[in-house]
C-alpha cells in the first residue's frame, strides 16, 4: 500500500468519504470542502519524496440539535462496521465529534461546527508525491464559491425535525 501515489490515496479517501455520507439514511445534502496536500518532510519511499492529502465534505442539510447525536451515532456505527477504529469521541454539547482511522492509517473525523453544520475530514498517510486532482465523486449539493462556507440551508423532514428520534419499541 505504501508505494501508491498521492493521487491514488486521494481517490481512496474520496471513496471512504462517499461511503460514509452515503451510509446516512435519510440522505444528506453535501458539498466538497477545499482539498489540500502537503509534503512529508524527511520521509521517502524508495528514495522518492512523499506527501499526504486531506479531503473534506460539508453537510448542507440542517441537522437539528435534537438529531445531531443520532447522526454522529450513524457515522460511528458505519465506521465500526467498515473495520475502522474509533480513536476518540468529543461529547461536548455544542461541538461534538467522532474520530477514527482505517487499518492503513487514513484518519477521519466528523464534527459539528457553527449552527450545527456537520463536517467530514479525512487525511491520508504519506505516499509517493504526485499531482492531486479534485475529487471525482459527485456531490449532491450546490457548490459554493469563495472561502465563506454557507450555513446549512437544506430542510429535511427527518434530520431537521426538532424532536429526538423515538426509541424502538421493546
Amino acid at each position: 500500500m505504501s508505494k501508491i501515489s498521492m493521487q491514488e490515496a486521494a481517490e481512496k479517501a474520496d471513496a471512504i468519504m462517499l461511503g460514509t455520507v452515503s451510509s446516512v439514511q435519510p440522505g444528506l445534502t453535501w458539498v466538497h470542502d477545499a482539498s489540500s496536500d502537503s509534503g512529508c518532510e524527511n520521509y521517502t519511499i524508495d528514495g522518492k519524496s512523499t506527501g499526504s492529502v486531506t479531503r473534506g465534505t460539508i453537510v448542507m442539510t440542517i441537522v437539528s440539535e435534537a438529531r445531531r447525536g443520532s447522526l454522529l451515532g450513524v457515522v460511528e456505527r458505519y465506521w465500526k462496521k467498515s473495520g475502522y477504529t474509533i480513536t476518540g469521541v468529543n461529547s461536548n454539547k455544542d461541538l461534538p465529534a467522532v474520530y477514527a482511522r482505517t487499518p492503513d492509517d487514513f484518519r477521519m473525523s466528523v464534527f459539528v461546527g457553527h449552527k450545527g453544520q456537520f463536517f467530514f475530514d479525512i487525511a491520508t498517510p504519506c505516499f509517493i508525491e504526485s499531482e492531486v486532482t479534485p475529487p471525482k465523486t459527485q456531490a449532491n449539493g450546490a457548490p459554493f464559491e469563495g472561502e465563506n462556507i454557507p450555513s446549512p440551508y437544506v430542510q429535511s423532514d427527518f434530520w431537521s425535525a426538532t424532536t429526538p428520534i423515538p426509541s424502538p419499541s421493546p
